[in-house]
């Protein structure tokens, strides 16, 4: 089964000033979102590879379009996460099986690495649910500079049988970071921890 895109949006934010002082660099985050139809709405089934299938086709697709949103190789993105709202017709576990089994492997491809677990949120919702992706440092869950997220929405989407699925990027961490922790700079990157 292959994926039925209704949509894919791509999404830039470059923060300049925070805090009242001047962010140089900016610190930017690019969201790719993809609105697909759930083949499974509305019916329970036991065998959700198929779905599983689908997360390996836009763990593809939709890492390249962030990344070259924000116009960087992909060994430069610093922070991932990834996100999906069901419809009202799907199940929070179809929204898992997208997330959890295949996307992470071709989303490190592009990146050409990612020892961390990638961050990820699931939700059920209707027509514009925010999603809250949570990102975290590619390679070390422990820098707490990169702990951030990034909110997207589709205005019409999800529809009922419906799918949105996001995953972000960034280059850099929070602006202006200062709660301490370990530093990007000490990151090993070896057991996705430090």
């Amino acid at each position: 089964m292959s994926v039925e895109i209704r949509r894919i949006i791509t999404i830039v934010e470059e923060t300049r000033e925070e805090g009242g002082r001047p962010v140089d660099p900016p610190t930017r985050r690019a969201a790719a979102v993809a609105v697909i139809r759930n083949p499974f709405a509305g019916r329970y089934v036991d065998d959700l590879s198929a779905l599983s299938d689908i997360g390996a086709e836009l763990g593809e697709i939709l890492p390249k379009r962030a990344v070259a949103a924000l116009g960087i190789p992909g060994d430069q993105v610093e922070s991932f996460g990834k996100a999906a709202a069901v419809g009202a017709n799907g199940e929070l576990e179809h929204a898992a099986a997208i997330l959890h089994p295949k996307l992470g492997a071709p989303f490190r491809d592009v990146l050409g690495t990612g020892a961390a677990l990638i961050p990820s949120s699931k939700k059920r919702g209707g027509l514009g649910v925010p999603l809250d992706v949570p990102l975290g440092h590619k390679d070390a869950a422990k820098v707490r500079s990169h702990f951030d997220g990034m909110e997207v929405r589709v205005p019409d989407a999800p529809r009922d049988d419906e799918i949105v699925v996001a995953i972000a990027v960034t280059d850099s961490g929070r602006p202006h970071p200062r709660v301490g922790g370990l530093t990007k700079e000490q990151v090993v990157g070896k057991d996705g921890l430090i």
